[in-house]
């Protein structure tokens, strides 16, 4: 009677542990995958894989409730792949520049931070360019009356320029030279109060809306 019982009682245990066992290695196994898609012909097909017919089109992944789990895209060619890259390349460098020309808003609003300051900051710098010009202008009259007493004295040679010494000519040969580099040098500085005014005439339209907007926030 024991050992019946025993055995009764061992096939039980053997019973229970192989359904355990199958229930583990179904708790194992990957959760099925269930794809779903509208074809061309607008039919819904359904699959346990990616779904041939809807390679060009968007296919979804589904859940074994039905929720949709997550979506994959149309398989790309070589070409399509291609310009999509060349996309998202453009779409990436036009968000860095959005992002730089934000970077230099804020750096050019910590600088100047009220119109007057900004105004302020282009009369000394046109002031700084005035002062050389002036100084530069005081070089030119100088050469002038230079030049003018030296052609004085080479009028007294006008019947025979031939006659007037060569220190002379050299001397007004020097003196017409530098007055044509003071030239050059004027129109340089007359250039720059162009580039100067452009580029604060440029910085006040990119700080007004800034200023107005900094006006905005401010607490009454």
């Amino acid at each position: 009677m024991w050992q019946r019982g025993g055995g009764l009682a061992g096939g039980l245990v053997l019973g229970w542990l192989a359904a355990l066992g199958h229930g583990a290695v179904q708790a194992q196994l990957p959760t099925p995958e269930i794809y779903t898609c509208l074809d061309a012909r607008g039919r819904k097909l359904t699959s346990d894989r990616p779904i041939a017919e809807c390679r060009d089109r968007e296919q979804k992944i589904l859940n074994p409730s039905g929720t949709v789990k997550t979506r994959i895209g149309p398989t790309l060619t070589a070409k399509e792949r291609a310009e999509q890259e060349a996309k998202e390349k453009a779409e990436q460098a036009q968000r860095a520049l959005l992002e730089e020309e934000k970077r230099r808003d804020r750096a050019l609003l910590v600088r100047y931070p009220t119109h007057s300051a900004h105004q302020l900051e282009r009369a000394n710098a046109l002031d700084h360019i005035n002062r050389v010009k002036q100084t530069a202008q005081v070089q030119v009259t100088d050469l002038q009356a230079q030049k003018t007493k030296l052609l004085d004295e080479m009028a007294f040679y006008a019947k025979d320029p031939s006659r007037a010494p060569l220190r002379l000519k050299r001397q007004i040969d020097e003196v017409n030279q530098t007055l044509a580099a003071q030239g050059r040098f004027l129109a340089d500085k007359d250039a720059e109060i162009t580039r100067v005014n452009a580029r604060f005439d440029a910085e006040q339209q990119r700080l007004m809306p800034l200023w107005q907007q900094a006006t905005a926030a401010k607490p009454d």
